[in-house]
């Protein structure tokens, strides 16, 4: 089974937002970490690569320093990992961002890919479900938990006051939120290890 997980780089607002003069961020002046609904994405995958084998490729977009996320997902138990960089890409738009991914994606294997619900600094939610657009496959939004049944995938899709269960045969994509599950942290072990991969990037 082989599982894409799509992560960004955010900026860590804990400390903090800093903005320019004319009220856009000003990323550079800030701290970044990977955004939080992600990293419960890709915990996700962690989870059925435990029960399963299965392999995770993490697929990233944006400025080189986003490299440093994949090897944070390389820590936490991660296998391989693409990053799309390139300077048109500044500024992009969800339509944008998710089409360049998806056309990524075009080039890779996958049975199932997992993306956050959505970015803490834009908060659209419209980035996973267009990327599944693009692809033409079944997605799944908001999902609370994820199970694995042979060539399916049941999720129980969150809603403001009660759950739907909803069972999909893969391929398809499923959007994650922060609250679905606990990420692990990284090992000493994973950390070491990860600074030894290679990140494939493309742009």
């Amino acid at each position: 089974m082989k599982i894409l997980v799509c992560i960004k780089q955010v900026p860590d607002t804990k400390n903090g937002v800093v903005f320019n003069p004319d009220g856009t961020l000003n990323r550079g002046a800030m701290d970044k970490v990977m955004n939080p609904d992600d990293k419960a994405g890709l915990e996700v995958a962690l989870q059925i690569k435990e029960k399963t084998g299965a392999e995770i490729t993490i697929v990233s977009m944006g400025i080189p320093d986003a490299a440093d996320v994949i090897r944070e997902a390389y820590a936490m138990g991660a296998d391989k990992g693409v990053l799309i960089t390139d300077r048109v890409l500044g500024g992009a738009d969800t339509w944008a961002t998710s089409s360049t991914i998806a056309a990524g994606i075009r080039n890779l294997e996958y049975d199932l890919i997992i993306t956050g619900r959505q970015a803490i600094d834009g908060d659209t939610a419209q980035v996973g479900p267009q990327i599944g657009e693009h692809l033409g496959i079944p997605v799944i939004s908001y999902a609370a938990k994820v199970e694995i049944d042979g060539d399916y995938v049941i999720v129980d899709r969150q809603y403001d006051d009660r759950t739907h269960k909803i069972k999909v045969k893969m391929p398809c994509l499923i959007t994650a939120l922060s609250e679905t599950t606990t990420p692990r942290y990284m090992t000493p072990g994973g950390i070491f290890d990860a600074f030894e991969k290679e990140v494939t990037t493309w742009g």
